[in-house]
């Protein structure tokens, strides 16, 4: 594990603990050597990033991460552009939207608005998911040209991720195929089994992202193609121009 690696585990193992925690209890968690726990947590404190309560004994991070991630995604060159769009989607929609990026191979969620309702689709920005098996990333597959579309179906392994994933070479291709004719694609149930997406793929500051309406089975699976055309019209808004 790099050095960056364990920094970013001391926060996920607080994230998931959601609670102070000793030196031994956070050694525990995170799977690192007391000694090694020692020494990143230390040095966390004395940068402010975490403190110790008044027994002196137990860990906590300060507010110093969330204020520096607060003003850094205040000024994100995409969502200062797109946050009032994905806000208006996700409440015309009443489902969650999603805003991801193609990193390699997947697809990176650069942000994430859940829907209101009870039963939801829930993702956090920074999730990481396949780019085969995502209405996201079959949006911004279909950017391709059909012959750099045929090498990428050719060359990547498409291991099955739900039961209903495309994993015929065939089959992937003539769906993304027609995510091209359409505009958008969709997903029913290929990345969570009773999930149901639909994406487009939109120019942002000349820059590719892909936007995504996501949702349970039972409530997207007679809505996608009124979803389809709420996110054609975001698209053409924000290519268009800012609002």
């Amino acid at each position: 594990m790099t050095a960056p690696d364990r920094t970013l585990r001391v926060f996920e193992t607080f994230e998931s603990a959601v609670r102070p925690l000793t030196l031994s209890e956070f050694a525990e968690a995170s799977g690192m050597p007391i000694s090694t726990s020692h020494g990143i947590l230390q040095a966390l404190v004395r940068r402010g990033y975490l403190y110790l309560t008044s027994s002196r004994k137990d860990f906590f991070p300060t507010r110093r991460l969330y204020d520096m991630a607060a003003k850094i995604n205040a000024h994100d060159p995409f969502l200062e552009l797109l946050t009032p769009r994905l806000r208006a989607l996700r409440d015309a929609t009443q489902e969650t939207v999603i805003v991801g990026k193609r990193q390699g191979e997947t697809i990176v969620y650069l942000a994430v608005l859940e829907g209101p309702q009870l039963i939801r689709y829930s993702a956090k920005a920074g999730d990481i998911k396949p780019l085969y098996s995502t209405s996201i990333g079959k949006a911004l597959l279909s950017t391709l040209s059909a012959s750099a579309l045929r090498a990428w179906v050719a060359r990547t392994q498409l291991a099955a991720i739900t039961e209903h994933t495309l994993t015929s070479r065939e089959g992937l291709q003539h769906d993304i195929e027609e995510a091209r004719r359409k505009g958008y694609a969709v997903t029913r149930g290929e990345s969570v089994g009773d999930v149901y997406a639909v994406a487009t793929p939109v120019s942002v500051n000349h820059d590719l992202l892909g936007i995504a309406v996501a949702g349970p089975k039972h409530r997207l699976e007679g809505a996608i193609e009124r979803a389809a055309q709420q996110l054609l019209a975001v698209r053409a808004d924000i290519e268009g121009g800012p609002a």
